[in-house]
């Protein structure tokens, strides 16, 4: 119930927490108890709406009867560690799906939520690859880059978690609901707000922060210059995670923020390759690896034949992706995989406009 008083938020949490030991002993403390513990005036008074708090709380373990939700505490052996090492970690999490997905290493894909072609394709492909290699994909559900980066790991069969910012009971954007369910079924949805809680404008920060806060590191796809993804590559620094970001086109307005990330530091990617490399080493000690067959399979004289294929199709000139499709009758996923594994060869270039080219050469035997 202490969480669910108005005002207390993850600090003022764990200063009552500290100086009463549990959340009963604070609500069993009187006013002048919690004065005389040096606690602020706010978190003094926050039990005077109790009524509602208790009925709040008694809907959210409600909500914990149904298959598949939980509630972690800051207490609880399940709770991530990632966010356990946070200076205000959040004492209370609502997790829709499998829990055990929070613990597992994480990635956070984020960016523009009107982004184009490319950006579009390029967090889905990222994050197929970057899922088969043992990186759960974390995001924050929006449309754009989130949903993007979400189907992406799903498509590849790896684990996704979504970071909602609104209660667990509420989805949004609603048009979202279906990948929420898949979600779900192969990841987990995570909040730090309790049931009954709508969209409001100052939730998204704090979804920001968790987001990066379960992670190892923040890529940013595509980001204006007042980008919401922007404010999580900032807590992704104060939490002392690894901050990536993808270059684009210097008229494209939703680069710009990446390019800003870029002069600040921000490690420059232009392949998955160069996030493997910059993430830090696991809790066991061992480097995220890259999935066994991360490029074309090479034959004894050249590139399997499905990959020659790919190649003759894309001429001498850029060429976009659905043209590609028509070309080589391959699935869009199909299509997405293969060009992402012959841009980690060298011999493939994403350019403008959701535009491929060849980028190298190949002597053919």
């Amino acid at each position: 119930m202490l969480w669910r008083l108005p005002g207390i938020g993850p600090r003022r949490f764990a200063h009552a927490l500290a100086a009463f030991g549990s959340p009963g002993a604070f609500l069993a403390a009187s006013e002048s108890q919690r004065r005389a513990a040096g606690l602020p005036e706010p978190i003094c008074t926050a039990d005077r709406e109790a009524g509602a708090a208790e009925a709040g709380a008694e809907a959210d373990l409600r909500w914990a009867d149904a298959a598949g939700h939980h509630i972690l505490t800051l207490r609880d052996p399940g709770y991530p560690r990632q966010l356990a090492e946070l200076a205000d970690p959040p004492p209370v999490l609502f997790i829709t799906g499998d829990p055990a997905w929070l613990t597992t290493p994480q990635l956070a894909v984020v960016g523009a939520r009107h982004a184009s072609a490319g950006g579009l394709d390029n967090a889905h492909a990222f994050a197929r690859y970057l899922g088969a290699a043992g990186l759960t994909i974390t995001s924050g559900l929006a449309v754009g880059i989130d949903g993007a980066a979400h189907r992406g790991a799903l498509a590849g069969g790896g684990g996704t978690v979504a970071v909602t910012a609104t209660g667990p009971d509420r989805v949004y954007p609603a048009r979202h609901a279906a990948l929420a369910r898949e979600i779900a079924a192969q990841g987990a949805l995570v909040t730090e707000l309790p049931t009954g809680t709508g969209v409001q404008r100052e939730h998204f920060p704090r979804r920001n922060r968790l987001i990066s806060g379960l992670a190892l590191g923040v890529l940013v796809v595509e980001a204006g210059v007042r980008s919401g993804s922007l404010g999580t590559a900032r807590h992704a620094l104060e939490q002392g995670r690894e901050v990536l970001a993808i270059p684009g086109s210097i008229h494209n307005p939703v680069a710009r923020g990446c390019h800003a990330l870029i002069r600040e530091g921000a490690k420059l990617v232009e392949s998955a390759g160069d996030v493997l490399e910059e993430l830090p080493p696991l809790g066991d000690g061992e480097a995220v690896a890259a999935p066994a067959e991360a490029v074309p399979a090479e034959a004894e004289n050249g590139f399997d034949p499905a990959y020659d294929r790919l190649l003759e199709a894309l001429g001498h000139d850029p060429v976009p992706f659905d043209a590609l499709l028509q070309r080589t009758a391959l699935t869009p996923d199909a299509l997405s995989s293969m060009l992402l594994r012959l841009e980690l060869k060298g011999l493939v270039t994403a350019v403008e406009g959701g535009r491929y080219a060849r980028s190298g050469n190949r002597a053919r035997g």
